[in-house]
């Protein structure tokens, strides 16, 4: 109970994070790029600082023909994210993310893997759910299109982080290389594409609520996987990150139909425990 309490925390975090990052740049306090640098800072020196504290940076050369092609995959994810956090409606972007784990087990099939029937029912009732989300949108939703190509790719991500931490390099280790990238890729688009420095934004309070969120999500989400299974916190994650989305849209960001869209989330809720409660 404890571990899904804090799973719950930190969706609330990212939730904070990603609103703000997402007011501030549609109000064009900052460009993209900015965001990203900050949305990336302090979960990367809660890695670090645990990585140090466990002794666990073990990375293996061996493993650099899949690392750099999840290197490249990362940034263009990184990126995709973030255009979709702006564009695309908060409940909208929630839902449609949940696609990554019935594609992740769509992989498992193809790769002979058997799945329970009831894996099957849940991946059946989360596509029939965003197809709704669709259909009520008349399939013109914001940003779609950004929020199905990271659901996609997170799959390839997803599946080389899990092979690299399984047979080479130490999770901090994978992680920490990966976000000190995509932080300096932000960074160097921020002061050379747009002329802003992402570090001067941290003098101004909703900047520093985002990272520090964004940050706080890192950290309170990796403690919760110390309380209980991992398929558990995944699904709590999963769950809560759509139910929270769906709240910031509606009060935050005034979203309609959300009755509809709460409705939408009890079958997102649903299909997500069948699939990762085996």
């Amino acid at each position: 109970m404890f571990g899904i309490l804090l799973a719950g925390v930190g969706s609330v975090f990212q939730e904070i994070g990603d609103s703000v990052g997402k007011k501030q740049i549609s109000s064009g306090a900052a460009s993209y790029y900015t965001f990203g640098f900050l949305n990336f800072l302090f979960g990367t020196i809660f890695l670090i600082i645990v990585g140090f504290v466990r002794h666990d940076f073990i990375f293996s050369l061996a493993s650099l023909p899949t690392f750099i092609p999840r290197v490249l995959l990362e940034i263009a994810q990184a990126q995709l994210s973030i255009w979709a956090i702006v564009k695309a409606d908060r409940s909208t972007f929630g839902t449609i993310r949940t696609l990554t784990i019935p594609l992740l087990l769509g992989v498992d099939i193809v790769l002979g893997y058997t799945l329970h029937p009831q894996q099957l029912l849940g991946m059946s009732i989360i596509f029939v759910v965003i197809f709704f989300l669709l259909l009520s949108e008349g399939f013109k939703a914001k940003g779609l299109l950004l929020c199905l190509l990271t659901a996609v790719n997170a799959v390839a991500t997803l599946s080389l982080f899990k092979y690299n931490i399984t047979h080479f390099n130490s999770v901090e280790s994978e992680e920490v290389i990966i976000l000190l990238v995509l932080m300096l890729y932000f960074f160097l688009m921020a002061t050379l594409v747009v002329r802003e420095n992402p570090l001067r934004f941290l003098r101004r309070p909703a900047f520093l609520l985002q990272s520090g969120s964004s940050g706080a999500a890192v950290c309170v989400s990796s403690f919760a996987y110390a309380f209980a299974p991992a398929s558990i916190i995944v699904t709590a994650v999963r769950a809560f990150g759509v139910l929270f989305a769906i709240l910031s849209g509606k009060f935050y960001f005034k979203e309609k139909k959300f009755l509809l869209k709460l409705f939408l989330f009890t079958g997102i809720l649903v299909g997500l425990v069948l699939v990762l409660l085996t």
